[in-house]
């Protein structure tokens, strides 16, 4: 379809408008996923959740596993892709392990410190470039974070270092799946499953509790979120850089500060106001830059 190869052109603003559009959707629609993991989990072991989030995910997929099966035969750089898989399901078994025992709100905050993990590693890995004006808009954005989040006294806990270490598996994440354009967005939604699946199949073997009807609703829908949000996001990282898309993660604050008054009746504080207001500011600004490089570019390689 002419729309979709224009979109896959990397230096195309379209595409990377698009690509934006696509992270902030897959950030909401993961924010309400963490909520119902972190509620489930209150009940739940942090293996069940993988496990049955997982088969519900997969039951979802194999419509789409079985039709583009062909995908799956020749698959761009296995070594990479298992590594990919292998990094997938320890970020999410770290997210809801630190849940367990850390307020959704302080989680997110070590997820936050992703962007800048990326962009660093995207400049000196991949070749990105990244000029001064963003990295002073993320840096901008994290210091929102901190002050919207204030991290608690727990910040040197094992929860932590826990939740620390699946931010870093996370923005390693994002860098691969940059490098891996080629593969399939079915194929890497359905093996990183894959992986959380036989991860929570070894876990949950040794803590089980059965599910009620209502339970097994949350855990469906879960992975019914996942599936969309992780196509979102897959899409987004191959439309434009990563260190252009993965600034927006900050909008999880947005969502954080929702679900927790929403769900589990946090109040937020006017120092949660005030950073949210500074990472948006800071994601905006980002998107204007984004914008306005774009326009220049078109200027300077007007269409033939």
């Amino acid at each position: 379809m002419p729309f979709f190869k224009k979109l896959s052109a990397y230096d195309d603003r379209s595409a990377r408008l698009a690509s934006i559009a696509l992270m902030v959707l897959s950030i909401s629609m993961f924010s309400f996923g963490d909520a119902i993991g972190k509620f489930l989990v209150g009940t739940y072991s942090v293996g069940q959740l993988l496990f049955l989030r997982a088969c519900a995910a997969l039951l979802l997929l194999s419509p789409m596993i079985w039709r583009q099966r062909h995908q799956f035969l020749h698959l761009e750089r296995p070594g990479l892709q298992l590594f990919r898989v292998v990094l997938s399901t320890l970020e999410v078994a770290a997210f809801f392990l630190a849940t367990v025992y850390l307020p959704l709100a302080d989680v997110i905050t070590y997820y936050l410190a992703g962007p800048i993990f990326v962009t660093a590693m995207s400049a000196i890995f991949l070749g990105e470039k990244v000029g001064w004006r963003r990295w002073t808009a993320i840096l901008v954005g994290f210091c929102g974070v901190v002050i919207a989040l204030r991290p608690s006294v727990q910040t040197v806990s094992l929860p932590a270092l826990i939740a620390l270490g699946g931010s870093l598996s996370f923005a390693t994440l994002m860098l691969i799946t940059r490098s891996l354009r080629k593969t399939p967005d079915i194929v890497m939604a359905s093996s990183q499953f894959i992986g959380t699946l036989s991860l929570g199949a070894v876990l949950s073997a040794f803590h089980w509790v059965p599910p009620t009807p209502g339970s097994l609703v949350f855990f469906v829908l879960a992975g019914c979120i996942s599936v969309t949000a992780l196509f979102c996001v897959n899409r987004s990282l191959k439309l434009a850089p990563a260190s252009v898309v993965v600034p927006y993660q900050y909008s999880m604050i947005v969502w954080a500060v929702i679900f927790g008054f929403v769900v589990f009746g946090d109040v937020p504080s006017i120092a949660t106001i005030i950073g949210a207001a500074i990472i948006i500011g800071a994601g905006f600004y980002i998107y204007l830059r984004e914008r306005d490089l774009g326009r220049a570019s078109e200027e300077v390689n007007p269409p033939v």
